[in-house]
């Protein structure tokens, strides 16, 4: 099938090659139509427009799902009366190769929303899925049904629907190999191996039609637990056998990411552009990480043109990376348009080479992530996968038996006809992970990476949020809690940050040492509402709101800070998440600083400016409100406000506000938003790098503007203070840093 592939794109080349000296002509747009089904043109019926077909949802176009028009004027794959286009019945595997049980029904052929059931016969036990339905994408749902007698040392692999094997035994080292029916496509692992942790070597693997796509749900569940595997910091830690100690290593030094675009005319502008989205998405999705990887983006069709090079150190910074990719054009390429795949590999080699050759020793530790988006069309340059096996041979030569941990090759296919055939040789196969990927739609891709990290994998970031799109209001505030104490005197409402999995931060107002654990109720606005049990509570030692009442001050809040402890871990997930706090490693690693980072570094990067940019969420509406931080020399008059509150009776400001309180409100450099009753206790957060990182814990304010608008925006007196978590980090570390007998320390910097 390949073979055929690549004849017919060279009869095309042959037919449109400028070279020949060809009068450009335009075809006919009669015999285009699709029964059942509509096309689009993407430049009317000029010389190189493709004529694009699609059908209703169950069906797919045959014979083709695309043409174009050659400069001769005329279609290829031509148009016949014996090849009339139309919109065939979606049908998946035939699932009879179900072994050792029955399955019902028997059918010759089973279509969309068909479903099938499973049993084993007697001796054997079923695993897998006992029912499944055909999908619109030509694939069952569920999980392959097995039925399996125990007897071997690796389970029974199973037969996936539309394939056959061969090899029943399953002792270690024993093989089975598999073929798939005429018409379809072998995707993952063609043998595998009986290991002897008992499980079986490479991918589990599946039988596709030419039209067979992958949906969202599966490339985000496969390629955003890789993701996560392969940015997650604890991945970045080695084992000093030697020694039995962590080694840390530098995580941006250490993953290189090379990523490939298919420019060549097989490929349209519109799917390139698409390509290019994805892309650009996948890489502000990686910002979020705790790592910063270097990067190599190239574009290639007859020649590599290259976008991001890996070798150029100048271009490090983020923004200078997707800046550079975002002007890159289609056009770019010039006249130069066919598509040699393998060429883009080797470029990728001799970059690994080099970087080799600058550092042997260092290169041992470097994890290689090549991501390449192409139909997979190749016709020239000769075979990819010799290119790929001399990749996999160097990295082998380099980290030996470690070759799984430091080289995966990831593929997306690109546009209606790409060949899933060729594009999944390309591909790592590994235990129980999906390298390669077809979707009907690039543009559901690019929202499928936007999605793809916030899934459970990566909860352990502090800071991430959500707030683009049609997103849940508490995923843009997964740290806010509501915290209600229950007193005979009367309760009391603050709120708090979750800024671990144990631990809220809120304001000590919020408490009193007579406070119980068990009439503390802690609340979140996800709906049912989640509630979390407290074990303890801490207040600052130095917290004392009767401090001066003897001079006319009856609340005094300096030190208006506490931690409350939960009884149990919250599972974190997309509605549930830590906020970062300064001076933590968590942090530095989001701020992308090095190792060396201190405290202080990090009070220079958050609160940098005399006028800084923050935010608070409201109690009662879960609305971002935004407020500027007065800082250095504009500090004085926004405390100086202080002596407006009303119950007070004081000439200096800074007899009620220390040194511990950060200042916002006022008009001073633009209107702020006001806190209101009931967000005292809250977090005050800045952004960074895409990550939210909270500075102040809400305290208290100079005047109530709240009763008639909960939006309501400051006035040139009203003033709010907020206790400055640099000045507490004592207390904060006092009880984060050290090991409970259930849950870990937090790593602090000095």
């Amino acid at each position: 099938m390949v073979f055929w592939i690549h004849l017919n794109l060279l009869i095309v080349m042959l037919f449109s090659s400028p070279c020949l000296g060809t009068p450009m002509k335009k075809c006919e747009e009669t015999g285009l139509s699709i029964e059942g089904g509509n096309y689009t043109l993407s430049d009317g019926t000029n010389a190189n427009s493709v004529v694009l077909y699609s059908c209703p949802e169950g069906f797919y176009p045959f014979p083709d799902a695309t043409r174009r028009c050659l400069r001769s004027g005329r279609w290829f794959p031509s148009l016949s009366k014996n090849n009339v286009p139309s919109c065939k019945k979606v049908t998946c595997p035939d699932p009879s190769s179900f072994e050792q049980g029955s399955v019902s029904p028997n059918q010759t052929q089973y279509f969309v929303s068909d479903v099938t059931t499973y049993k084993c016969f007697d001796g054997y036990t079923f695993f897998g899925s006992a029912s499944r339905t055909c999908q619109t994408n030509g694939k069952w749902n569920g999980s392959t049904p097995i039925c399996d007698h125990g007897s071997g040392h690796c389970p029974d692999p199973g037969v996936p629907p539309g394939a056959r094997r061969t090899g029943h035994h399953f002792g270690i080292d024993d093989k089975v190999t598999y073929r798939c029916d005429q018409g379809l496509i072998l995707v993952g692992s063609e043998e595998r191996v009986c290991q002897e942790s008992s499980e079986w070597s490479g991918t589990e693997p599946a039988c596709y039609y030419k039209y067979t796509y992958d949906t969202p749900a599966e490339v985000k569940a496969a390629f955003g637990a890789a993701l996560n595997n392969h940015l997650s910091p604890d991945h970045f830690t080695s084992s000093d056998t030697q020694h039995g100690k962590k080694i840390k290593m530098d995580a941006g030094e250490n993953l290189h990411i090379y990523i490939a675009l298919d420019v060549s005319d097989s490929v349209t502008e519109e799917d390139f552009s698409k390509s290019k989205d994805c892309v650009l998405k996948l890489i502000e999705k990686i910002n979020n990480y705790d790592v910063t990887p270097k990067y190599d983006i190239s574009a290639f069709a007859t020649e590599v043109t290259p976008i991001v090079d890996i070798l150029a150190p100048e271009i490090k910074e983020q923004h200078l990376i997707l800046e550079s990719l975002r002007k890159f054009s289609y056009i770019a390429k010039g006249d130069k348009s066919g598509t040699n795949i393998a060429l883009a590999f080797n470029k990728i080699y001799e970059k690994m080479s080099a970087i080799r050759t600058r550092n042997e020793k260092a290169y041992k530790e470097v994890r290689n992530v090549i991501i390449i988006f192409t139909d997979g069309i190749a016709n020239m340059g000769g075979r990819p996968k010799d290119v790929v096996d001399k990749i996999r041979a160097f990295v082998h030569s380099v980290v030996g038996e470690d070759l799984e941990k430091h080289l995966d090759i990831y593929a997306f296919g690109v546009g209606p006809d790409a060949d899933t055939a060729a594009l999944q040789q390309l591909v790592s196969k590994k235990e129980k992970e999906t390298h390669f990927f077809r979707l009907q739609d690039l543009n559901i891709l690019e929202k499928t990476f936007d999605e793809m990290i916030d899934e459970g994998d990566t909860v352990g970031l502090c800071g991430l949020y959500r707030g683009y799109g049609e997103v849940k209001s508490r995923q843009r505030h997964p740290w806010f809690v509501k915290i209600s104490v229950t007193r005979m005197s009367g309760g009391i409402n603050c709120v708090g940050a979750l800024i671990t999995s144990r631990f809220i931060l809120t304001a000590a107002q919020c408490l009193m040492l007579e406070d119980k654990p068990t009439s503390i109720s802690i609340t979140t606005d996800i709906k049912p509402h989640l509630k979390l049990n407290v074990k303890m509570f801490k207040m600052h030692p130095q917290y004392d709101i009767r401090a001066k009442k003897d001079q006319g001050i009856p609340e005094f809040y300096d030190y208006d800070v506490a931690l409350i402890q939960l009884d149990k871990d919250v599972k974190f997930d997309v509605n549930m998440r830590p906020i970062c706090i300064p001076c933590t490693k968590m942090t530095s690693h989001a701020l992308r600083l090095p190792e060396t980072a201190t405290c202080k570094d990090h009070e220079d990067i958050l609160l940098r400016s005399k006028f800084e940019q923050a935010s608070f969420t409201a109690a009662t509406t879960y609305i971002k409100k935004n407020v500027t931080i007065k800082l250095g020399t504009q500090r004085d008059s926004c405390i100086g406000d202080a002596i407006h509150a009303k119950g007070l009776r004081v000439t200096k400001a800074s007899d009620i506000v220390t040194d511990n309180f950060l200042c916002t409100g006022g008009i001073d450099d633009k209107i702020n938003n006001i806190a209101c009753g009931g967000d005292s206790g809250g977090a005050l957060y800045v952004e960074r790098k895409k990550r939210l990182i909270q500075v102040g814990i809400t305290s208290w304010g100079v005047e109530d503007l709240c009763r008639t608008d909960n939006t309501i925006i400051s006035t040139e007196h009203s003033r709010d203070f907020h206790i400055n978590l640099f000045k507490v980090q004592p207390f904060i570390r006092e009880y984060l840093e050290k090991e409970d007998e259930d849950y870990g320390p937090t790593a602090f910097i000095n």
